[in-house]
């Protein structure tokens, strides 16, 4: 594609802006029309999931300006909160004065858990185990042969000794499993199943559990970036003042929790996002996110902030990214596919690299909003549309009552009910 910089994109209505994204990224009219009409019907959704009654929609939205190792992305993004599209995109635009963002990523490996017990003794069952890991890595190789074939299959072999549990000692073996551009669940969960009654021959033990994890911590994605400090001022606020307030506030998710948790909910404001909108788990990012952000001992920031030599913010992100661009709905939902083009992928290591920078964008946008003048006022500018809305404006009124609403600092329904009922008198 050409360049993730369209100016005065937020201004074009839909179809102007859809007529841009398709050019940038050669989609048909059938792969845009999934986006107009939420991507899926009644009877493909009736296929995905049970007891399906209907469909729900979330708004789609593209994140523009972000270059990733080089190359201009047009990043799709589903969700419902006012202000992070805009946000992430902005912090976008100002990292690519530094060159954009820099990502890398791990091998593609996901965990398998297997719960042993009814053992006799625990540290006989984990030496037998090590003494047949290689056949039983290769009984494990074989359950998913299309994934051999790309290059994939098992890893390793891990066993851990839990001896202090609620119900007495048993042992968890780790199956390491390299899944390339799946997410892997079912390749995992398979293979442990498959895996089970062998186990059990060897250990004399019963295989309880038989599933993957999902703190991937073996499957990491990273991204950096730098932002010259003259590219952070505005309004009042210098360069300086800007980055001393983000790296400031990044301190305080460092050391505690409660601040972490919502520090990171910003993170995932960004993350989840283009997840949802590529079809894939974000309930599995999630879990894995937050797990990995408390592997200390202590739940902390998933993302670090400092400054450089010269004195520009630095910005990095680094955590779980197990995601997939074939098999689930990254196949069967028309808008998911779509979405996957649009980004120009090849390969799910790519795609979990522009997630996590569209994380750490996010994560600057937020840190910047609230080290300056306060995360309502950005936010609430695209709020007061909704309440707007609800209150029962429309057509051109919306955006007038908005204006008001944000004028006043008073955000709320009841006044926007107000504010049309003494329009309507006016009339």
């Amino acid at each position: 594609m050409g360049t993730s910089r369209i100016a005065g994109f937020y201004n074009l209505s839909i179809e102007k802006r859809l007529v841009q994204a398709a050019a940038a990224a050669q989609l048909t009219p059938d792969e845009i029309s999934a986006w107009i009409a939420g991507g899926l019907n009644a009877e493909s959704a009736d296929h995905m999931i049970e007891n399906a009654v209907g469909l729900h929609a979330l708004p789609l939205g593209l994140g523009l300006n972000f270059q990733i190792n080089g190359r201009d992305v047009l990043v799709p993004m589903a969700i419902e909160e006012p202000s992070v599209v805009a946000g992430a995109s902005f912090m976008a635009k100002l990292a690519r004065a530094g060159d954009g963002f820099q990502t890398t990523s791990s091998a593609p490996l996901m965990i398998g858990q297997m719960q042993v017990i009814n053992l006799s003794n625990l540290q006989e069952a984990k030496f037998k185990l090590y003494e047949h890991k290689a056949e039983l890595l290769a009984a494990a190789d074989e359950v998913d042969p299309v994934l051999k074939k790309f290059g994939g299959g098992a890893r390793d072999l891990e066993v851990h000794i839990f001896d202090k549990s609620p119900i007495g000692g048993f042992i968890v073996i780790h199956i390491i499993y390299d899944v390339r551009d799946a997410m892997g669940a079912n390749a995992v969960n398979t293979a442990c199943e498959r895996l089970a009654p062998q186990v059990e021959a060897i250990t004399g033990g019963k295989v309880h559990l038989r599933i993957l994890s999902n703190l991937a911590d073996r499957r990491l994605s990273r991204a950096r970036c730098t932002i010259p400090v003259n590219e952070l001022a505005f309004d009042n606020f210098s360069g300086e003042q800007v980055r001393d307030g983000i790296i400031t506030a990044y301190a305080f998710a460092a050391v505690d929790p409660y601040r972490a948790a919502t520090h990171n909910k910003g993170i995932m404001n960004g993350v989840d996002a283009v997840v949802i909108a590529t079809g894939n788990d974000w309930r599995a990012i999630e879990a894995g996110a937050h797990a990995y952000a408390a592997r200390s001992g202590n739940y902390t920031s998933l993302s670090t902030w400092g400054k450089d030599a010269d004195g520009n913010l630095i910005g990095t992100l680094e955590m779980p990214m197990a995601v997939g661009i074939i098999g689930g709905a990254t196949k069967v939902h028309p808008a998911a596919r779509a979405a996957i083009k649009l980004m120009g992928i090849s390969s799910a290591s790519e795609l979990a690299e522009i997630i996590v920078a569209v994380g750490l964008a996010q994560n600057m946008a937020a840190l910047r909003a609230l080290a300056t003048e306060g995360i309502q006022r950005g936010h609430m500018t695209l709020h007061a549309r909704q309440v707007a809305i609800a209150a029962g404006a429309s057509g051109d009124m919306i955006e007038k009552l908005a204006a008001q609403l944000v004028v006043e600092k008073t955000v709320r329904i009841d006044r926007a009910e107000e504010i049309l009922k003494s329009t309507a008198r006016d009339f």
